[in-house]
């Protein structure tokens, strides 16, 4: 007897959770597409155009012969040369170019990463709030995620007790991320070692997400962890990419940087499952990486000046309690005293559901905690134009007076 499903695909593909994020900036989008007046602040994007001499640089790439064809699946040798010296001048930390593999996006890095250092039931060390796409990629190269939470009161930073709690035999990975995508926050360089030192000692990889590197505030500073414990560089995998710094997201052009091993056999992975990142994308991310910071140290003052006034207007709405955030560009506030109140005529007793009330009634478009592992919060990112973001506050103050 044969038995059919009505359901074709795989338990692994219907095990993976669409992510949340692009959900609700789908949602919004075609709300938009309606005629509704709506402000998104689901997106983690730049509201800033790719800067003019990358656009020169892909323009020029397309008239190019030798873009035409296919190149090396681990990446332009150019642009491997460039992500070796633009690691080298920003983090500190000296790579070769055979260490870097480019991707399609940083993304699709820590995807390559996953699938090259995890078997079946492999255990991950994840911080939460964590990036929503984590836990789902973990789960898909067959690992275990082990969430630890985190709160404001521990400014969203993990502790080397929280780890070593939740160490196992099988134990095999740390993912970790400053500055972080959802909270913000950003770890002083004494707990960046300590971190790293504990990994070391007890030979755990590390997966270390520096896409925000750039994007700190204040006196925060972005530390690489294996700059400062040098005796990780072999069991730490860097990913990162020029979406975030370079206003470049719809390009597509990440990386990660790895032990050569470790890099020849994420190769082997790519080669068979995306062949190269299109070329005029990673001559632009050349141009972008060779080129001046000037425009970045802009963007940086503008989301600045966002995130102070982000997080005075939310500070001031009755229920919600935002932290100051020190790096990336999101608010990340607890709206656990909102819950069980009525918005837009719904009772809520979730960030969903707040959320969904808020995009229905006041239309606008948040991200709830619940994906990022952090119920009773919500993300707001203030990439977004100073018009926008001013209005869109407003109509939150509005409906949760």
């Amino acid at each position: 007897m044969t038995l059919t499903s009505t359901d074709p695909t795989s338990r692994r593909v219907r095990a993976v959770a669409e992510s949340p994020t692009l959900v609700i900036d789908a949602k919004a989008k075609a709300l938009c597409a309606e005629g509704e007046d709506v402000v998104g602040f689901g997106a983690g994007e730049p509201d800033f155009p790719t800067p003019p001499h990358v656009i020169r640089a892909a323009q020029a790439a397309c008239a190019d012969p030798r873009m035409h064809r296919y190149t090396p699946s681990a990446g332009l040798p150019e642009l491997r040369e460039a992500i070796a010296r633009k690691t080298s001048r920003d983090s500190g930390l000296a790579v070769s170019a055979d260490e870097v593999l480019v991707t399609n996006g940083g993304k699709h890095a820590l995807f390559t990463a996953f699938q090259t250092l995890l078997d079946p039931g492999d255990e991950v060390l994840l911080p939460a709030p964590y990036w929503v796409s984590y836990p789902d990629q973990i789960r898909l190269a067959g690992g275990t995620v082990v969430a630890l939470p985190t709160g404001a009161a521990s400014s969203f930073r993990v502790s080397v007790d929280q780890l070593e709690s939740a160490r196992t035999a099988r134990t095999k990975v740390l993912v970790f991320t400053s500055p972080s995508n959802p909270t913000g926050a950003v770890y002083p360089r004494e707990d960046v070692a300590a971190i790293g030192r504990w990994a070391a000692d007890a030979g755990i990889w590390v997966v270390t997400d520096e896409i925000y590197e750039h994007l700190v505030y204040g006196d925060a500073r972005h530390v690489s962890m294996p700059v400062v414990v040098p005796e990780l560089r072999d069991r730490c995998v860097v990913v990162n990419g020029v979406a975030k710094t370079y206003a470049m997201t719809g390009w597509r052009v990440g990386w990660s940087i790895a032990p050569l091993e470790v890099t020849k056999a994420a190769n082997r992975l790519q080669s068979h499952l995306s062949s190269n990142v299109a070329n005029v994308s990673q001559a632009a991310a050349v141009a972008a990486l060779n080129g001046p910071l000037d425009e970045v140290a802009v963007m940086r003052a503008t989301y600045d000046r966002r995130r102070r006034l982000t997080h005075e207007r939310l500070s001031a709405v009755p229920g919600l309690d935002c932290p100051l955030p020190e790096g990336a560009f999101y608010a990340f506030p607890s709206c656990e005293g909102v819950l069980g109140r009525r918005i837009g005529g719904v009772r809520v007793t979730s960030s969903h559901e707040l959320c969904a009330a808020l995009l229905d009634s006041a239309k606008v478009a948040l991200v709830p905690g619940e994906g990022f592992g952090a119920p009773g919060y919500f993300r707001l990112s203030y990439a977004l134009g100073d018009d926008d973001l001013r209005r869109g506050l407003d109509r939150i103050a509005d409906a949760l007076a």
